[in-house]
């Protein structure tokens, strides 16, 4: 094995022991984007925190993982960069939409059958965003699990 791919080798360790450990620390964060129709604004208070907490975590693994990228590959590594900012763009569409909840928590009470065009347009937009979150989010982690199998397992073996 050349110099270099000795130095690329534990490079490549490196960044993958600081990924492993970031993705522990996202798994026990466990936020689910499921969206419930709770009309308190201590629930979506907390949920904005909880989603808050699980983005920034998110940003700190998929960063990782993009420097890890770049370790082998520039190209596909500056497009996982791409998603990644998707990502972080998406989990500041879905906080500003909990906060208009937070502060009107009664778009999402199902017994109130006098809510307005735009209590509705709220729901389906905290529904819609969750959804296309959790989407791009599962993409992203099959673009890197391709990605590994492409161009990182032989050398992390």
């Amino acid at each position: 094995m050349s110099l270099d791919q000795e130095k690329l080798k534990k490079s490549a360790k490196k960044h993958s022991e600081k990924l492993a450990n970031l993705g522990m620390e996202l798994g026990k964060i466990q936020f689910s984007y499921k969206v419930e129709r709770k009309p308190s604004k201590e629930y979506w208070q907390k949920r904005i925190d909880d989603f808050k907490k699980y983005n920034e975590k998110g940003m700190e693994y998929y960063n990782q993982t993009y420097s890890l990228m770049n370790l082998v590959n520039k190209e596909e590594s500056q497009i996982f960069l791409l998603s990644a900012s998707k990502f972080r763009q998406l989990g500041l569409t879905l906080i500003e939409i909990m906060e208009k909840i937070k502060e009107n928590p009664s778009i999402m009470d199902s017994k109130d059958k006098q809510q307005s065009k735009w209590s509705k347009e709220i729901r389906e937009q905290i529904t819609e965003h969750s959804n296309t979150c959790i989407h791009h989010e599962k993409d992203m982690n099959t673009s890197f699990r391709e990605f590994y199998q492409k161009h990182l397992k032989k050398i992390l073996e």
